[in-house]
């Protein structure tokens, strides 16, 4: 229909087995496409008996490719400045571009102020990534392409290693940007920040991914951007006064909870590892009580112990009169 739009915004004389045997269909399907183009898409195609010919029967700036009403597109504007964090990355010049199409395609169709709908709409990221993104069209043309990467990794307190990974997904877990992909000296599949990552090299050699790969099964089991081996069931319970404040969220695709008869709520998910679980925990304080398992509940009674320590009842400095 595109190929039809373009004969016709050129003015061309064309009739039905001139398009048929130029996009080598049959007259059929031209009838059919002509047919959707004026009452579907509401072009102005209409029939010359004079000339034979199909035509517009006024000028057509544009093809309407996409058909959204404006609640979608005001839903399509928000997430766009949902995205602005990440100005400079290759997502957001497409996205860009992409809302430029279809601003073209809905030319006289939805009229709104786009800049004073969306004033009243903001957003504030916690903890948001410091990433150096000028290496994010490089990943993502190897994710794309299945071409194999090196870089140079560096973890917190150590020195810089230089890794040879094929690049399998990029997520964007709490804020932060993490490359999943098979790392083939260590011959596992890991995740790798990409804060962490300098001097990114495309290589030429493609790889395979896996078929049974999927976003969805890697992070299955994980709270946040770690992924582990183990299969932890973990079970909080939640003093009354903040229930509220965890149903009012979906924290993970395992979650069950249960209300207790004393106004409690019981918290139960599956992981494949601790460490995130018990930061976010440890957030709620006393108002939450881990129950299983035992790793979790002393990891819980370390930290607090530490604090305790690190904050005693008497000698700390804000214990003082100033």
């Amino acid at each position: 229909m595109l190929r039809i739009h373009e004969e016709l915004q050129d003015g061309h004389l064309t009739n039905c087995p001139k398009l048929a045997r130029k996009l080598e269909v049959s007259t059929k399907t031209i009838m059919r496409d002509l047919a959707f183009m004026r009452d579907q898409l509401d072009l102005p195609v209409e029939y010359d008996p004079q000339t034979y010919s199909w035509r517009y029967s006024y000028p057509v700036k544009s093809f309407p490719t996409v058909q959204v009403s404006e609640g979608e597109l005001l839903a399509l504007l928000v997430a766009q400045k949902a995205l602005e964090q990440y100005k400079g990355t290759p997502y957001h010049d497409q996205l860009a571009h992409a809302f430029e199409k279809l601003s073209a395609g809905l030319h006289d169709r939805v009229s709104f102020s786009a800049s004073s709908s969306l004033g009243s709409v903001s957003f504030h990221h916690l903890g948001l990534s410091k990433a150096d993104l000028k290496d994010f069209a490089s990943l993502s043309r190897a994710v794309m392409q299945c071409l194999e990467i090196e870089f140079d990794y560096t973890k917190p307190s150590t020195k810089a290693e230089r890794r040879r990974v094929q690049p399998y997904h990029l997520a964007n877990r709490d804020n932060s940007w993490y490359l999943v992909g098979y790392d083939l000296n260590r011959k596992d599949l890991r995740n790798f920040a990409v804060v962490r990552m300098q001097a990114v090299t495309v290589t030429t050699k493609k790889f395979e991914k896996p078929k049974d790969f999927s976003p969805e099964k890697h992070f299955g089991k994980s709270f946040g951007a770690y992924v582990g081996k183990g299969d932890h069931k973990v079970v909080v319970r939640f003093n009354a006064e903040v229930t509220g404040l965890i149903k009012e969220r979906i924290w993970h695709e395992t979650l069950e909870t249960r209300d207790l008869p004393d106004g409690r709520l019981e918290f139960t998910l599956r992981l494949d590892s601790l460490d995130e679980i018990q930061r976010w925990i440890l957030g709620w304080g006393p108002m939450a009580e881990v129950m299983e398992p035992k790793e979790l509940i002393e990891g819980v009674r370390r930290t607090a112990a530490a604090l305790g320590k690190l904050y005693p009842a008497k000698g700390h400095p804000l214990s003082h009169p100033s």
